[in-house]
């Protein structure tokens, strides 16, 4: 699933799907810190930011430019910093119907940076976005889904403390 460097761990014998998170930052960054936010196309006005399972042998960075490059049309991104752990959370019970075997998900996440140029495109093969925003940092919560919001708020104070946003 990883490199060997990279193992991903379990939690409360709960069986988490590896995933990885993107924050991505627009190009204006540092000048101006945005962040995107997109809406699924699955789920009434559930906003986030773009993530995916990690398949068999990838590591979690291939899976972040493969990702990206699925649901928002475009893997020029720079990577700015990641976040130092996994971190975790359950599906609510509606979801987790969905999503079985997992009771929720197991994320690595990181902070990029759209390339000078970078278009995004939320049409794409399979869309999972049916619209697409650039926010401050502090307007986030006023969009993003319930169940993820403890986690998203743990990874932007920490990059908030790092001194990157």
């Amino acid at each position: 699933m990883t490199d060997k460097n990279e193992i991903i761990p379990t939690k409360d014998g709960k069986n988490y799907r590896p995933n990885v998170a993107a924050i991505v930052l627009s190009a204006k960054y540092p000048e101006k810190c945005e962040v995107f936010i997109a809406s699924r196309t699955d789920v009434d006005n559930a906003w986030q930011f773009p993530q995916g399972g990690i398949d068999e042998g990838e590591t979690s960075k291939q899976a972040l430019f493969r990702e990206l490059e699925e649901e928002i049309g475009t893997n020029q991104i720079e990577i700015i910093a990641q976040y130092p752990e996994w971190v975790s959370y359950d599906f609510p019970p509606a979801i987790a119907k969905k999503m079985q075997p997992y009771d929720g998900q197991i994320q690595k996440y990181y902070l990029v940076k759209l390339k000078k140029g970078a278009k995004i495109n939320i049409n794409t093969e399979i869309p999972e976005f049916s619209e697409y925003k650039f926010v401050a940092t502090k307007n986030i919560y006023d969009y993003i889904t319930f169940f993820k919001r403890t986690v998203y708020k743990q990874v932007l104070k920490h990059f908030r403390k790092e001194g990157y946003i």
